[in-house]
């Protein structure tokens, strides 16, 4: 089922998401909900913050990616109660943009590495180091965990350079091609 995706000013994407545990009801549908919506949504990410649950779940889809990196065929996996424990010292700094915050694309500096700690869908305990474009979206699906979001990130100026398309946000007034859910 296709779940409308949280905007910018939604209070819930500000909001610090609960761990949850291996009998939380319905678990494996949300999974599979926010799959689809991501899918829907053309997105590579997506933490259940978006969908309006605080709760520490988020899907990452890489497998689009295969042709370019081909090291991400069949990469789709869900992450339950992640978090990260480590970064490595390396920044890069990548364009980002968010379902949350359609029509916005900034630079964000994030560590090159990072160790993270989560349970699969199946709530096996995984802890590994990782690198690359999947530490990157990882950082930024685990940011919208803790009420946090790329435009964060950002430096001032930056951000008084987006305050116009944030405050349109807001007011509720967004253009894109997935269903939304906005404050207005």
């Amino acid at each position: 089922m296709i779940l409308p995706i949280y905007v910018y000013g939604q209070p819930v994407l500000r909001q610090e998401a609960e761990d949850i545990t291996p009998d939380y009801p319905g678990l494996k549908e949300l999974i599979e909900n926010m799959f689809e919506t991501m899918d829907r949504a053309d997105g590579v990410g997506l933490a259940a913050p978006q969908v309006g649950l605080p709760v520490r779940v988020v899907v990452i889809d890489l497998d689009v990616l295969s042709d370019e990196k081909p090291e991400f065929k069949g990469f789709k996996r869900a992450y339950v109660n992640p978090h990260i424990l480590e970064t490595g010292s390396d920044m890069v700094t990548m364009d980002e943009g968010c379902l949350s915050l359609p029509g916005i694309h900034e630079g964000v500096k994030r560590p090159e590495k990072i160790r993270v700690q989560y349970l699969d869908e199946e709530m096996k305990p995984h802890d590994e180091w990782v690198d690359g474009y999947l530490a990157r979206v990882m950082q930024h699906e685990f940011d919208h965990l803790d009420g946090v979001m790329f435009i964060d990130h950002l430096s001032a100026l930056r951000k008084q350079i987006i305050r116009g398309k944030l405050n349109s946000m807001v007011k509720g007034k967004v253009r894109c091609s997935y269903k939304v859910k906005t404050v207005k």
